[in-house]
């Protein structure tokens, strides 16, 4: 553990207890002693803190707001440029096959692009950044402000209280916020699938607010093993699990994120890494889909667990990505892939655990429904 990185907040997770575990080349805490089931339904019931400061924060700046997206359009298949100031939208970078590198979330600061990638490919990321858009845009790691999540239908009264500002912001606005005395960057959004809020703070200042934030009954610190279960229940990917550089967004059910500007026949169609691969397959349809699994009785299935049409013999039409239990539904969830002609929903199939097939179904996504504040 000595060669890991600290976040900000490590010296506050040990006081807390957290059991502290590798994760993305930082000793990140996976659960506190409330434990991962008490910690994921306490976000579902109120609201859970989560540290999220091993991610990478990187601003894009350039001669104006039309000039910062037109050049980061020709990485992502999203709409940038029609961003509203203070509006936030989930993007991917995609590569010459269409895959995907990496997934992330990106807002409009005035005439600044504020993007938030992934910990295990920040690097890589902000070298394709440099490399496709410097010298004519400026990208900046911000290497000095952690970064914290409060989840839960509770967390939007409790942010409120702080600042009543909040009040006003919808799922996806991102507005400076002034929490407890301290100037934070807060956007409306989270990976759980409750309210909530990410919150971009000063390293100096990021133990201060996080205390004055745990002072309050309904919230409590909340490791990255309650986090995966919730994205799992919400039916969200996790970046080299779900998806991956060979997978692309028609295949990982997240043609949702590439709007109709950017699609064949819209104004600004194409024009990023690997369209004619993502536009054919949004025409025609993938060969195989992400879809939600639900393991009959309460054994989970797991990561790698191949899928078969057959309780014996068949074919292998699939594989689970993600899987394990889920606290809010009460028995075991997965996602996974499957070819499309077994993607529909209630379609019955097989999950081949240590030799043994067990039954399955393709489940609607989300296993629990989003409460975004819309």
């Amino acid at each position: 553990m000595s060669d890991l990185k600290q976040t900000p907040l490590y010296e506050l997770h040990t006081e807390l207890g957290a059991k502290m575990v590798p994760f993305a080349g930082y000793s990140m805490p996976v659960q506190y002693p409330l434990g991962v089931m008490k910690e994921h339904l306490h976000t579902r019931a109120a609201a859970g803190l989560f540290d999220v400061s091993h991610m990478g924060q990187v601003i894009l700046s350039g001669e104006s707001w039309e000039h910062v997206a037109r050049s980061f359009e020709s990485l992502v298949p999203q709409d940038v440029l029609g961003l509203e100031d203070a509006r936030q939208r989930y993007g991917f970078f995609t590569n010459d096959a269409g895959g995907i590198e990496d997934d992330l979330m990106f807002a409009r600061r005035g005439d600044d692009l504020f993007a938030v990638v992934n910990a295990a490919c920040k690097e890589a990321d902000i070298a394709r950044m440099r490399s496709s858009l410097e010298p004519e845009i400026q990208v900046t790691e911000i290497a000095d402000r952690a970064l914290i999540a409060v989840q839960g239908p509770a967390a939007g009264a409790i942010i409120a209280a702080m600042d009543a500002r909040a009040n006003d912001m919808a799922f996806m606005d991102v507005v400076d916020l002034t929490l407890g005395g301290i100037d934070v960057w807060a956007s409306r959004s989270g990976y759980t699938g409750e309210d909530g809020f990410e919150i971009s703070v000063a390293d100096d200042h990021a133990e201060t607010l996080v205390r004055a934030l745990l002072a309050h009954e309904a919230v409590e610190a909340i490791g990255l093993g309650a986090r995966d279960s919730l994205r799992l229940e919400a039916g969200l990917c996790l970046y080299g699990h779900d998806m991956d550089a060979n997978i692309t967004p028609v295949e990982a059910a997240l043609s949702w994120a590439i709007q109709k500007v950017r699609r064949t026949d819209g104004a600004r169609a194409g024009g990023f890494p690997g369209a004619d691969v993502v536009l054919r397959g949004l025409a025609e349809g993938p060969a195989r889909k992400r879809v939600g699994l639900k393991p009959e009785g309460r054994a989970p299935m797991r990561e790698g667990v191949e899928i078969f049409d057959a309780a014996e013999g068949g074919m292998r039409v699939g594989v689970v990505t993600s899987g394990g239990f889920g606290p809010t539904v009460g028995g075991p969830v997965a996602m996974g892939y499957v070819t499309r002609p077994h993607a529909l929903v209630d379609t019955a199939l097989w999950g081949e655990v240590r030799g043994k097939r067990m039954p399955l179904s393709v489940a609607k996504l989300p296993f629990v429904a989003a409460n975004f504040k819309r």
